[in-house]
């Protein structure tokens, strides 16, 4: 295992009565309540107990035996996990926040939808004391923190410190780990499919026959990182896709206005510029722009802030919305057809029907778009055309769908 040595020591057991005790205690100590103390289980053995949903933010488990456990939904910020063993883990949707894995080993545990970021993972050693009372450092058998095997599809590992991992098979899928510090990571045979890997640095990073297809490498850094045998079919990277920003005939800027204007007038003044297959991630954040209307089929908008903007109308077919903050958004009768909206922000967006007149009006279409993670909550969804949508691990809570057209199939 990667973490501390467990074949020589003991763990005494924990109890579930003791456990419920613990965390009791835990929350009066985090409410600052008469008769709190801090959760410490150090050296302990945890293994296959349930901690499902509790709040052990803070707490203290070094050295714990922890396989098997089952901390899903477990608030575990700030929790101090160093050297521990969590091979098997249920982990769906902890939080991990500025948690302390160093040397720990998470082989084989499920991390579905976890959030850790600013976690702490580079390797570790421990001091223990030995049988006449001296304090002596010691080694995991693996210095590294062991994810092989482990699964963190849609995991949320911003500025992680991962340098070292080993993560050779480990399931990042949909995963976002933007400025994560993975030098010298073994990365081998990993999926990292659909990934944001934006501002991450991977120097010195073995990435042999890695899964890369259609993840996003913006600002990565791969100085001396090996990459052969890497699928990197569809990545999106520094470089600009689509057409050049210069058929528009006027600076970037300038077409804004002018579109705006010609929205504002009714055709009357400004100007009508077609946005379709446009490379626009430069034009930085854009919280309310208005392109009512606008001609946007297949524009790359990855990762922008346009919260509350005026996309009413707009043809956005096949355009590339992945991790774009559209909370607030008007998209009523938006054509996203195909769209990719990972990871997007949709909070209280408005995707119903736009209605034209007193008898007509049109639904948004999100035929076979493309809404893994997504969050939706609040949204206003009636009547829209979801047709063959992948809406797996989108989040649902408080959004209109009633008279939706749904796909047959949602995970």
């Amino acid at each position: 295992m990667a973490g501390i040595d467990t074949s020589k020591r003991q763990r005494p057991k924990v109890g579930y009565g003791e456990l419920l005790a613990t965390i009791a205690d835990h929350e009066k100590y985090r409410q600052r309540l008469p008769g709190g103390k801090r959760a410490i289980f150090q050296f302990r053995d945890l293994s296959h107990l349930t901690m499902a949903g509790a709040d052990l933010s803070g707490a203290d488990f070094t050295g714990c035996n922890l396989q098997s456990a089952n901390f899903s939904d477990t608030n575990l910020s700030s929790a101090v996990l160093y050297g521990v063993d969590l091979r098997g883990a249920v982990m769906h949707g902890a939080r991990l926040d500025r948690a302390d894995l160093r040397g720990a080993s998470l082989r084989g545990a499920d991390l579905t939808g976890a959030r850790l970021q600013d976690a702490d993972m580079r390797d570790g050693v421990i001091a223990e004391r030995d049988t006449t009372g001296n304090m002596r450092l010691k080694k995991p058998d693996h210095e590294a923190v062991d994810l092989g095997g482990a699964r963190l599809v849609a995991a949320d590992l911003t500025g992680a410190n991962m340098t070292g991992v080993a993560a050779g098979r480990t399931d990042f899928t949909d995963a976002v780990l933007v400025n994560c510090v993975l030098t010298r990571a073994n990365l081998t045979s990993a999926k990292l499919d659909g990934a944001n890997l934006s501002g991450a640095d991977l120097s010195g990073a073995n990435l042999k026959d890695a899964h890369l297809r259609g993840a996003v490498l913006v600002g990565v850094k791969l100085e001396n990182a090996m990459m052969a045998g890497a699928d990197v079919h569809g990545v999106l990277d520094d470089k600009p896709r689509g057409r050049p920003l210069a058929e528009l005939g006027v600076p970037i800027e300038e077409a804004f206005r002018l579109y705006r204007t010609w929205v504002e007038t009714g055709g009357r003044q400004g100007r009508l510029f077609d946005f379709s297959r446009l490379d626009l991630r430069l034009i930085g954040a854009r919280p309310g722009i208005v392109l009512t209307g606008a001609a946007m089929d297949g524009v790359i908008l990855q990762g922008l802030d346009l919260a509350r903007a005026s996309l009413q109308g707009a043809k956005l077919a096949e355009a590339d919305l992945r991790d774009c903050n559209l909370s607030g958004a008007d998209l009523r009768g938006a054509n996203l057809t195909g769209a990719m909206l990972v990871r997007a922000d949709l909070r209280d967006a408005d995707l119903g029907p736009l209605k034209v007149s007193v008898d007509r009006a049109f639904p948004v279409n999100l035929t076979r778009s493309i809404l893994r993670g997504a969050d939706l909550r609040g949204a206003r969804l009636n009547q829209a055309w979801l047709d063959e949508a992948d809406m797996s691990r989108a989040l649902l809570e408080g959004a209109d769908l009633s008279d939706a057209r749904l796909p047959q199939r949602q995970s």
